[in-house]
């Protein structure tokens, strides 16, 4: 399992505008093979911030998504990301 975490940063009074583009991403990350969750949403505290959550059956099937990607409308509003992918289905050593 893969988890992808983190978060956008967009200029405040575009964040609403950017959350409407992204509502059909949504739709199809959900529809999409080894999709098991997919969230964006507006951070209660940050004007600024989106926050990114997704979770993926394996590493194959999300960057078969990913290869769509943002587009470039989508990408030019970002002013700053940290998102990043976990490998969840790894153990920690004890």
């Amino acid at each position: 399992m893969i988890i992808v975490a983190g978060y956008l940063t967009v200029d405040p009074n575009e964040r609403d505008s950017y959350l409407q583009s992204c509502v059909e991403v949504v739709r199809l990350a959900r529809e999409s093979e080894g999709c098991e969750d997919f969230a964006i949403a507006a951070d209660l505290f940050d004007a600024r911030r989106i926050n990114v959550y997704e979770r993926w059956a394996d590493e194959a099937q999300l960057h078969a998504f990913r290869e769509s990607g943002p587009d470039s409308e989508q990408q030019a509003a970002i002013l700053d990301a940290d998102v990043r992918e976990f490998d969840a289905s790894e153990r920690p050593q004890r």
